[in-house]
């Protein structure tokens, strides 16, 4: 009874656009993963740290930003472009030409870092009627039950001409790093082979544009985060199926390259103090083993594969399994994890829905084992 008459409050909240969607039908689970329908291609989801919330990206034009009531398992959209919600700092991001289009708004790869108490800074990787990072300020009032966290837009930074943007990360100092995965005359396909496709950019405060970092061009630049030494960054090369580490200081040379046991990583983000992987496994026998390329064209892996968590364990330059499990019919392309209240939700660039592993981490899932 308390959650129903929490949810009702939390509508009553949300913007006038947010509570028109209204909550989504409920979707049966498989027989490993739970489901909140509704969330379009939820390409990456990161846990608001203390609180009962989730943000979930929408990789598709219109999908926009999700906020996720994760113990009521609702998620409803939240950035709606209403006046009182923009705040656009000019003088920070002067070749911003204003706020995001939520018509528009096709959000993929995010990241969020804490600002101060109850603050945090939200970036988002845009496709939706520019190429750019997208920055949102979150602010959370009150305890865990409170009301719903608010989100302001800040401003944006345009990728270089050209370049699409994967995923983001940010420095304390305010640097901004986003990934390319396939650079222009690049293909999916020459990632597969091993060949290398993208780069990661750096941006500065001050900065007119981003520019290339020497010699982070790898196989696919996927998933992206930074240190909390504020020294390195973790790249994903998802032709390497790989983590491949840099300093920031000199990226000519990579610090290291991790690879990942049978399974394809996309993105990664701290998560509850672990740094997480997550992606489809990488030979999966119903889907015919290895993602094929065929006359120049790579699988697009709609056949449903077996999913995997990981965790970096950066003494030890190996990825442990947090969670792996079997094709399930009602989830595929998954391409994100985050920790929250407990659990462990999955998001995906091709379902719609988010995922929760069912029984976790009391199940007996591969915690801490290597990839079967």
């Amino acid at each position: 009874m308390r959650s129903r008459l929490f949810l009702g409050g939390l509508l009553a909240l949300l913007p006038a656009a947010a509570r028109a969607q209204g909550p989504a039908p409920p979707c049966p689970s498989d027989t490993e993963l739970a489901y909140v329908c509704g969330p379009e291609k939820p390409e990456d989801v990161v846990a608001i740290p203390g609180t009962r919330w989730l943000i979930a990206s929408g990789f598709a034009p219109g999908a926009g930003l999700k906020l996720v009531d994760g113990p009521a398992r609702t998620a409803a959209r939240w950035y709606d472009g209403a006046p009182d919600r923009i705040a656009f700092d000019r003088r920070a991001y002067p070749h911003c030409p204003g706020p995001v289009d939520p018509a528009l708004f096709n959000a993929r790869g995010l990241s969020l870092r804490r600002t101060g108490p109850n603050r945090w800074l939200l970036l988002v990787v845009n496709h939706g009627g520019r190429q750019s990072i997208e920055l949102f300020d979150v602010a959370v009032t009150g305890a865990t039950d409170g009301p719903a966290p608010q989100l302001t837009w800040r401003g944006c930074l345009p990728m270089p001409d050209g370049q699409v943007g994967n995923a983001v990360a940010a420095f304390a100092d305010g640097s901004v790093l986003a990934t390319v995965l396939t650079r222009p005359g690049t293909t999916i396909a020459d990632f597969v082979a091993g060949r290398a496709t993208g780069g990661v950019w750096q941006w500065r405060p001050g900065d007119s544009a981003f520019a290339l970092l020497p010699g982070t061009e790898l196989p696919g630049d996927n998933g992206l985060e930074t240190d909390p030494d504020e020294h390195r960054f973790y790249v994903v090369a998802f032709g390497w199926h790989a983590v491949v580490v840099f300093d920031r200081a000199d990226t000519r040379r990579p610090v290291a390259r991790i690879e990942a046991p049978d399974f394809m990583p996309d993105n990664i983000h701290w998560s509850d103090g672990r740094l997480l992987l997550a992606g489809m496994r990488l030979d999966e026998p119903a889907c015919g083993g290895l993602r094929r390329v065929v006359d120049g064209v790579a699988d697009p892996m709609l056949c449903h594969r077996g999913w995997v968590v990981g965790e970096l364990l950066r003494p030890a330059g190996r990825i442990a399994t947090v969670a792996y499990g079997r094709p399930q019919p009602g989830f595929n392309g998954l391409s994100a994890a985050a920790i929250a209240n407990g659990e462990l939700w999955l998001g995906s660039f091709q379902a719609g829905r988010l995922a929760l592993v069912r029984g976790w981490p009391a199940s007996t899932i591969g915690i801490g084992q290597e990839t079967p």
